[in-house]
């Protein structure tokens, strides 16, 4: 791809495996709050419905739960809000390959990674996959105050790197947080293709789709 200087990435579900992350936390946490249960798949398969691919606020998911689960003992709500914060960045995963393609990326273009969430998150899980120092720079939408798809968060990335939108390149998975923002800030995008469907509103196309990081390679 021509005239790109600089590859920015989203995290859950483009670099993290979101998905598998959460339910693995979802797994730990039903086995300690429901072993009363002889069977826990379907309770499983709820929590995951409920958070609807993390785009639910976490205070009003386990508010949720709090009140529909088969509690022994009903939790309070602060206790399970510490327990998510403990307990979920421990179970990070990368996407397969993902370590590898940012690897060689780096040695042909400035990296850098945009990620909406609290910051105590995703600098936790990005520690505990050891990826921080293979970017760049990292903004966190609650460090910096502003969330994706708000263009701004993407025009402070184009500004710390000192180069123009054009020659910025953004992959993400959500068709109007990373693909609409980032396109609307100038910038070029390739669309993962995870969980999100796309919507036929969105009036930014990606220049590319992929279903898999390793695919960056023929691309870039």
């Amino acid at each position: 791809m021509k005239n790109i200087k600089a590859v920015i990435f989203d995290l859950d579900n483009t670099i993290l495996d979101r998905s598998r992350t959460f339910r693995n936390f979802i797994m730990s946490f039903v086995e300690s709050y429901f072993n009363h249960l002889g069977t826990t798949e379907l309770l499983i398969q709820r929590i995951i419905d409920l958070d609807q691919d993390g785009y639910k606020d976490k205070t009003e998911l386990f508010r949720e739960l709090v009140e529909e689960l088969p509690w022994k003992t009903k939790p309070e709500l602060y206790e399970l809000l510490e327990y998510y914060q403990t307990h979920y960045v421990r179970n990070a995963i990368l996407m397969d390959q993902a370590k590898e393609v940012v690897q060689y990326l780096k040695t042909k273009y400035r990296i850098g990674l945009i990620t909406n969430g609290r910051s105590i998150i995703q600098y936790g899980k990005i520690d505990r996959l050891g990826i921080r120092d293979e970017f760049e720079f990292i903004l966190v939408s609650e460090e910096v105050g502003i969330k994706k798809p708000h263009p701004q968060i993407f025009e402070i990335a184009i500004d710390r790197l000192q180069v123009r939108p054009e020659e910025c390149i953004y992959i993400g998975d959500h068709p109007k947080n990373d693909i609409e923002g980032a396109g609307k800030s100038g910038m070029k995008t390739i669309w993962m293709k995870v969980n999100q469907p796309w919507n036929p509103d969105l009036t930014i196309t990606p220049v590319h789709e992929i279903n898999r990081l390793e695919e960056l390679l023929g691309l870039l």
